[in-house]
């Protein structure tokens, strides 16, 4: 076999390994991660100084509460040209305000 071939079948091995120890590494990192959060969790709940029952009704009257907010979770997209995407270098002046010309 062409020797080119062989050194590239074997890189295209390399990185595939590569890959999978990096797969399990970030695996293990996002497990830590949330046992971390999930350690944070239970510190703050242990901190409020409230018998479980009232915790519980707690919990329950916040959840209720957030779902029947006022406030989405998501907005609209701005209308018009007001998107940070539409102000660019050459639309802004030099003295600190944004050209109305296009």
């Amino acid at each position: 076999m062409n020797p080119k071939i062989d050194k590239v079948a074997r890189n295209i091995e390399k990185t595939k390994e590569a890959i999978a120890e990096q797969q399990s590494r970030l695996k293990e990192l996002e497990r830590l991660k949330t046992e971390l959060e999930n350690a944070d969790i239970v510190m703050m709940v242990r901190g409020i100084d409230i018998p479980p029952a009232e915790f519980e009704a707690f919990a329950r009257a916040f959840m209720e509460q957030r779902q029947s907010s006022a406030v989405p979770d998501v907005f609209p997209a701005p209308v018009g040209n007001a998107t940070p995407a539409a102000l660019e270098d050459d639309d802004i002046d030099g003295e600190g305000g944004i050209s109305l010309e296009g």
